[in-house]
Order: C-alpha cells, then structure tokens, then sequence
C-alpha cells in the first residue's frame, strides 16, 4: 500500500465533508459519571450504610453516541437511529446526543425498554485522584416489541433515502434485545439491494457472523469467535487473520475489515488481505474509543467516495489523535485529521 498516494487521496476530498450525511443506527447508551465526594460521607437513618453524596454529575452519549460524537467532530451530519425508554435517562441520552448536533428525529420511543444506561460512580481518594467504583449498569434481557421492531425498520428507512451511509453499532450480546434484531439484520440485506450506492458498515461485538450484503468490521478476537477458534485469537499471524477475513467474507458477501490493534487493520475483499498501518504516535494512549474512532473515520471516508483500504487509513489516522487524549473518550478534527496525514508525505 502506497501510504502516501493514499494520503494525497484522503487530503483531496476532506473538504467535502460538511456536506456528507450519515445514518447512526443501532444501539444508544447513556454514559452516566456520578461524582462522590467522600468528605461528605453520611449514615443513613434507615439502613446504617453509608450513603454516598453525588457533588456532580456528567453525562455523554455512549456506544453509538460515541460514534455520533466522532463523527460531528469531524463535520458530518447524522442522523441517530436507535431506541430509548421513557424513562428519565431516556430524555437525557437525547439531550446528549443533541448536544453533539446530531438530528434525533429518528430515534424510536420505547414504552417496553429501559434506556441502555452505564452509570459510572467516582470516588475521591485520599490522595485526591478520581477513581471508578463498581459500575451499574441498565439493559434489557427480553426480546424488543413487534412493534419498536417495526417503527425502527420505518425510521431507518426514511433516514436512509437522504443518507450516503449507515453506520451500524450493535453494543449488546443479547439477541434481539435492542435496535438490532433478526428482522433488522434482514432488512439490512434487503437496503443494500434496493440502495447500492449507499455503504452499509456494521461493527457487532457479538453477532459478527449474522450479517448479509454488509462490510462488517471486528477485531481479531470477534473474528475469531466468529468461527469458534477465539483460543487461536491471542497468536493469531496475519495469513491467519487473513484466512478467517476471507471466510467472513465470503458468509457476509461483502469485504472485511479487522482491527489488530497498535498494528491497524487488515481489509480484506475479493479474497485478498491489505494491510493499512496504524500511525505511530509518541507518549501515553488511552485505547478506550479507539475502535468507535476508528469506524467514524472509515465510514466518513466512504461517504467520500474513498475507496475501502484508504478509508481505513482514514479510520487509523483519526484513532490515532483520539488515542493521546488521556482520560476521555476523545475526538478528532478535520484539521487535526490533515496535519497527521501529511506527516505520511
């Protein structure tokens, strides 16, 4: 791969990126940070535990917010997709995403659901660092209703008819549990036949292997649970990753794309493996985001008319920045986006 050919591409077309638009589909949280404040520490009358008193609070959008959040960074439009509660974390996890900028019109209101909540508590230590408690988390273990199922296959379709791509985000393990369900996955495969000009990308930390006509993106231990070979996971060279890419490939009828961490990714089409680097990049990283960095870039890159492999140079490129920003899911802009690439020059 000619990186530099391949940046010169991406430098080309960054320009147009206010005028893209993008369907994020799937999975939403709440991402919720109570901060405790342990001078403050009380008995409680009625029980004698300790009660915990929250100084403040922080809320962002989670899991396919984080995506959303990637992608408004780097100027494109969105439009969310995806289910809610009516529930109060329900009102701010739209609040949130608005905050982004991202349209919300098309998020479906569940009156069955809870919202996909994590709910993360920080307690001061002694030494004044702000740590994480046990997190508590809010989810859904039964089926979604016949009806949310139906007005989410009605609201991804009227946002796809002014969309040049659908970003696809499944969070949770448990099948047809939230916003994508079998009969999703289904229509999926039906929209990439009726709507072939549009790029459907979906990244599933459980269900890989379920999707048709759609580029799928895992890293190398999805890969291979894929296949029921996770145990080759932690040794896996590239022929292999290859291998089981190709394979993948060939259930999903559409090319592959595997993250492998610090060394970037493998795209795989046609029965043929690329190797796209990652960007080296000096001093401390926090990895947390990376791979939702990652899809943003990539998609976008899509949405630019860039072919596969130099939209994941575009995906690794913006990891690459959110990556040094410590302690926080982070961003990337387009002009940040510039001057890393043309390091490749």
């Amino acid at each position: 791969m000619d990186l530099a050919q391949s940046a010169r591409k991406i430098l080309s077309v960054l320009d147009d990126i206010p005028s893209r638009n993008i369907v994020v589909y799937g999975d939403f949280c709440l991402d919720k940070y109570l901060y405790i404040d342990r001078d403050r520490d009380e008995p409680s009358m009625e029980t004698g535990l300790t009660a915990y008193q929250v100084v403040r609070k922080k809320l962002y959008p989670g899991a396919g917010g984080t995506v959303t959040n990637n992608l408004r960074a780097l100027g494109a439009n969105i439009r969310c997709v995806g289910l809610y509660g009516t529930d109060g974390e329900g009102v701010e996890l739209l609040h949130a995403l608005e905050a982004t900028g991202a349209d919300t019109a098309g998020m479906v209101r569940s009156r069955t659901i809870q919202t996909g909540t994590y709910t993360k508590p920080m307690r001061r230590t002694e030494d004044g660092v702000w740590a994480e408690m046990n997190r508590l988390d809010l989810r859904n273990f039964t089926p979604i209703a016949p009806e949310d199922e139906a007005a989410l296959i009605e609201s991804l379709r009227a946002a796809l008819r002014a969309s040049d791509a659908v970003m696809i985000l499944e969070q949770f393990y448990e099948r047809n549990c939230s916003a994508i369900t079998d009969g999703v996955r289904a229509q999926f495969a039906r929209l990439a036949e009726e709507y072939p000009g549009v790029p459907l990308y979906a990244d599933s930390r459980g269900h890989t292997a379920l999707y048709r006509q759609v580029i799928v993106k895992s890293n190398v231990l999805e890969l291979f649970q894929a296949f029921d070979s996770e145990a080759e996971a932690e040794n896996a060279t590239p022929v292999r990753i290859g291998e089981l890419g190709a394979a993948l490939s060939g259930r999903t009828g559409k090319p592959v794309v595997v993250t492998v961490g610090e060394r970037g990714a493998y795209v795989i089409q046609a029965g043929e493996a690329t190797h796209v680097p990652a960007f080296a990049v000096a001093g401390p990283v926090d990895a947390v985001g990376a791979g939702d960095a990652t899809n943003a870039g990539l998609v976008l890159g899509l949405t630019l008319g860039l072919e596969l492999r130099d939209a994941a140079l575009l995906g690794c490129c913006v990891s690459s920045i959110t990556i040094q920003q410590i302690g926080q899911t982070g961003t990337a802009t387009p002009e940040q986006v510039r001057q890393r690439l043309r390091t490749l020059l």
